[in-house]
């Protein structure tokens, strides 16, 4: 058998595990809150839906980043109180975040997040750390389909210049 070549649950992390999980979790926990504020702001129905699924999703990974950081004997990071749930009828129109706005900074967030996983995914060498971040970056991607789907549906797609081929240009 070589080196951590056991239960990897038994394996020390690495300092660059322990960075990375424990600033996933700190980042986690504050784009939860953020969220909680626009989910107050939103008011198409598919996004709150959206953002309700995407809210409890973020709140298991949470759990699972918080039981394998305290697995480990790894402090916390401060975590920010919840938001309570407002009316959107109570926000003045002018401090008021509007749908489209709301989706693509959760897209953002998504792009983001998934690169965040693919970073712990290639420097973690216990598998169970990989395996978990694997997942975390699957449901991203689901969601960041899903989300696309949504900004298509509504209107609120801002694509970039969109090459179009002509034929006479085809052979060059």
């Amino acid at each position: 058998m070589g080196i951590l070549s056991g239960n990897p649950t038994n394996e020390p992390m690495h300092y660059g595990e322990v960075f990375g999980v424990w600033g996933y979790l700190a980042t986690t926990r504050g784009l939860l809150v953020g969220y909680q504020t626009l989910y107050n702001h939103t008011g198409d129905g598919d996004l709150e839906n959206f953002l309700e699924d995407m809210m409890r999703s973020m709140k298991q990974e949470i759990e699972q980043v918080e039981n394998l950081l305290k697995v480990n004997g790894i402090g916390l990071p401060p975590s920010p109180p919840e938001r309570p749930i407002a009316a959107l009828e109570s926000i003045p129109a002018g401090a008021r975040f509007n749908d489209p706005e709301i989706s693509a900074s959760v897209g953002r967030d998504i792009a983001t997040g998934l690169v965040a996983c693919s970073q712990m995914i290639g420097q973690s060498i216990r598998e169970d750390v990989a395996m978990m971040f694997g997942q975390f970056h699957a449901t991203k991607v689901q969601f960041g389909g899903r989300l696309l789907r949504i900004n298509k549906e509504k209107g609120w797609l801002v694509p970039p210049p969109l090459h179009v081929q002509t034929p006479e240009l085809a052979h060059v």
